[in-house]
């Protein structure tokens, strides 16, 4: 019997997706639509299926190792006419397939797509039921790439963008914002294409089937049902055996927490990770039980030993009843995910914080003036210092482009955008709504959409588009109180301004006091991107720029 090469089908946007999984391995019998290996890009992991029954020759790929569209998968011996009948049936009704068409006379990449309506449902998020759909990233119409997110869903514990199974013209959608969403649902129907990998999702019949030409096919993404290889327990100081197996939306929650995941046991099917074990494992850094590998190789130089000297004891566990009455509350997700955040930045950047003052009299009698001229006007946004404060910082981080870059690796990426951050208070944590392009954005256009964020921010509707993409953040505490604080830089930005409540101070003239408006300024700043004297200079520029807006024309 003549060999058969089984190729890496068309898999979509992707190129060299590596290889986590072999699924089979010399002399295994395999059928057609049989899973063979595990893929995982950036976005996605699926299985690539045999186009061909047949017993496996030759495995021409290997753990870790890149494949594209059209790389060679395997060798395969053919079963005979009768065995690749199925395959040779899925490009014509069997009605009309011929009686012994030979397979054998090209290499056979994949079974072809069927076409038609495809309905695309919600694959397997994990341990996540009556999950919310709080953004559409489609409408109506619109070309939909193969694993293209659909919808963004929100638990009580993250949230997650939802991909397509399949490519095509998106035909009808099926929720709608604030709707209850599980595993198995109907998200949309394209007309077009669904790829031959979505029936690898498919429940195993007893005999492979021939696709027809027109039918319709639950395209569910392929990453919900991708079997993975077993990922060792965590283990402090040794190295991370095999690849970690974890859908894109864990791996993106894993990124937010600074999570490594080659060092997280997975608790799923065959050792996939799922939230709950990113979660655990952040709950055992921060309580001391377990330290991260990259914790242990910073330690140990510095012990000049085997870094134990430096390990951190146990959280102390207290039963806090004994000493009086107490009352118990969980903390707020919010909470629960910028807890870990802010823990990870605070030890891993070594932060300064630069304190001044600036004299803000002029500016603010200008603000006021400002808001007194549009009272008439209903449309007219509130202008709040604030917004003065995002400008003037835009100039100061144009002028000082250091501040407004990012570390990746050991390469300094300066960003030729300004999008601001600020922190935002709200009844279940403190939340940071981003307001992009600011260079080109007037103080009204900022105080309007600063208006608008903080609101969607307190009602719990912000995307994670909307908090995503900050260049430079500027946490104020307003009119609370304080005077000068240390904000925690947010990673992967490089500096943080806070800012406190101004007060009226008496400044010398040269002949004579005069009460003068003072705003505190505390600028925070990640000491292996910027030096103390650069520090001063953009505090001393920011300064100059609020006591005359005029400036920042200059």
């Amino acid at each position: 019997m003549a060999l058969i090469e089984v190729k890496v089908p068309d898999i979509g946007d992707f190129d060299e997706v590596t290889v986590i999984e072999v699924m089979v391995k010399v002399g295994d019998t395999v059928k057609a639509e049989q899973s063979l290996i595990t893929v995982e890009s950036d976005k996605a992991s699926m299985e690539i299926p045999c186009s061909q029954a047949g017993v496996v020759k030759e495995i021409k790929v290997a753990l870790g190792g890149k494949v594209k569209e059209g790389s060679t998968v395997l060798m395969l011996e053919a079963a005979g006419a009768a065995a690749a009948a199925p395959a040779a049936a899925a490009s014509a009704p069997a009605a009309a397939a011929p009686a012994a068409a030979p397979v054998a006379a090209a290499p056979v990449v994949a079974a072809p797509a069927a076409t038609g309506p495809v309905e695309v449902r919600v694959p397997d998020i994990g341990d996540f039921k009556d999950v919310t759909v709080i953004e559409m990233l489609v409408k109506v119409g619109d070309s939909i790439k193969l694993e293209q997110g659909l919808i963004t869903v929100e638990s009580d514990k993250a949230s997650m963008e939802i991909p397509s199974g399949a490519a095509g013209v998106l035909k009808e959608l099926k929720v709608k914002l604030g709707d209850k969403v599980n595993i198995g649902d109907l998200v949309a129907i394209l007309e077009g294409s669904a790829p031959a990998v979505a029936a690898a999702s498919a429940p195993a019949a007893s005999a492979p089937a021939p696709a027809a030409a027109a039918a319709p096919v639950a395209a569910v993404a392929s990453v919900a049902a991708a079997p993975a290889a077993a990922v060792p327990a965590h283990a402090p100081g040794a190295a991370p055996i095999g690849l970690p197996h974890a859908s894109p939306s864990v791996r993106k929650f894993a990124r937010e927490l600074g999570v490594p995941l080659n060092e997280v046991k997975g608790t799923g099917l065959k050792g996939r990770i799922t939230d709950t074990d990113i979660q655990n494992f952040t709950r055992s850094v921060m309580s001391g039980a377990v330290q991260t590998l990259a914790a242990a190789a910073q330690a140990k130089p510095a012990s000049g030993g085997d870094g134990a000297a430096l390990g951190l004891i146990p959280w102390p566990k207290v039963d806090f009843a004994k000493f009086g009455p107490i009352e118990r509350k969980d903390l707020s997700r919010i909470k629960k995910i910028s807890g870990a955040n802010l823990l990870r930045n605070a030890i891993m950047i070594p932060a300064v914080t630069n304190h001044d003052d600036c004299d803000i009299t002029d500016l603010e009698a200008f603000r006021v003036s400002t808001n007194k001229e549009n009272e008439k006007n209903p449309s007219a946004a509130k202008v709040t210092m604030l917004a003065f404060l995002i400008k003037a910082c835009v100039a100061a981080l144009k002028k000082f482009p250091e501040f407004n870059s990012s570390l990746d690796g050991d390469a300094l990426v300066y960003k030729n955008y300004w999008h601001i951050g600020f922190a935002a208070d709200t009844p279940n944590g403190l939340m940071v709504p981003v307001i992009k392009d600011c260079d080109k954005k007037g103080i009204f256009q900022i105080s309007q959409e600063m208006g608008e964020l903080a609101k969607k921010a307190r009602d719990g509707k912000l995307s994670p588009a909307e908090m995503s993409g900050a260049t430079f953040t500027i946490s104020s505490l307003g009119g609370i109180g304080g005077r000068y604080f240390t904000p925690i830089i947010n990673a992967p930005e490089v500096a943080i301004l806070g800012v406190c409540r101004s007060t009226i101070e008496p400044k010398w003239d040269g002949k004579a006091f005069q009460p003068r408006l003072t705003l505190p300024l505390s600028l925070t700043w990640d000491h292996r991107v910027i030096d103390g004297a650069a520090a001063a200079r953009f505090n001393v520029y920011l300064g100059q720029i609020l006591g005359d807006f005029r400036r920042v024309l200059l």
